[in-house]
């Protein structure tokens, strides 16, 4: 009797997650037309902003010269290499940090130390340490995911269900066991948490960091525009940054919807 009221149950909500999901999406589509007429309203009531069909007139120009393929493929390639290795050394440390008491004495100092100076203070070192070419960028990029993410991390194992763990304990299962079993599915959900907000601060931490000796990438085309007060040019590139920051979100998403399938969503 209870099988069959959990398959009803089942049966009952798989209706609702489509429609939940195409009205999510109407209400994205509704929220994008909308900013952008404000966007051309404001253009048209004298502020400085150019109009979307000028930027995107600019756009047009920079994808038939190459040059927007140049600069994405630059900055694209410069987040995922510093976002990638951040995540996974903040994943490594934070699980080695919740686990063990004293990493956690040890680390722990160190991490809140460099969590409260802004990856972009350390630029100027880092150009002088290591040079003007890639490294430094995808350094500071890496800096950046890494402080965010590896908290929630932390956080994410101190606070699996000790519950869990001593039910493990008795049924027989060892450390390695209940790690893989308990402690990191349990995580999850504060890791991905963590490497959307390292996101997020992987992409503002590039426009400035290609600020400085850049040869191609969003923010370089950004600066080089802002010197000849070319407005639509900026604006690509922050649209850009913008579009390609949703996108990988968004895969994160579902990525972390795949991953967290067993948990009870809104």
């Amino acid at each position: 009797m209870a099988v069959t009221s959990a398959g009803a149950t089942r049966a009952d909500n798989a209706p609702a997650r489509p429609r939940k999901n195409r009205t999510f999406l109407v209400l994205n589509i509704i929220s994008i037309v909308a900013g952008i007429a404000i966007w051309w309203g404001l253009s048209l009531a004298g502020l400085q902003f150019p109009t979307p069909a000028e930027v995107v007139s600019a756009a047009w120009k920079m994808i038939q010269d190459g040059t927007l393929a140049t600069d994405v493929g630059a900055s694209l390639g410069r987040v995922l290499a510093g976002f990638a290795l951040g995540s996974i050394a903040a994943v490594i440390v934070g699980f080695v940090m919740g686990w063990y008491t004293v990493a956690r004495g040890l680390f722990e100092p160190w991490i809140q130390f460099f969590r409260t100076i802004p990856p972009l203070a350390m630029l100027p070192l880092v150009l002088v340490l290591m040079g003007i070419g890639e490294s430094p960028k995808i350094f500071v990029i890496f800096l950046a995911a890494f402080l965010s993410c590896v908290i929630s991390t932390y956080q994410g194992v101190v606070n699996v269900d000790r519950t869990l763990i001593n039910a493990a304990r008795v049924l027989g299962a060892g450390d390695g066991t209940i790690f893989g079993r308990v402690v990191v599915p349990a995580s999850t959900p504060f890791i991905l948490v963590g490497m959307r907000v390292g996101l997020g601060s992987a992409w503002g931490t590039l426009v400035a960091a290609e600020l400085l000796a850049a040869q191609a990438g969003l923010g370089h085309r950004m600066q080089s525009a802002q010197l000849y007060y070319d407005l639509p040019t900026i604006f690509v590139g922050i649209i850009a940054i913008g579009v390609l920051g949703l996108i990988m979100d968004r895969l994160l998403m579902i990525a972390g919807n795949k991953l967290t399938a067993w948990q009870e969503n809104r």
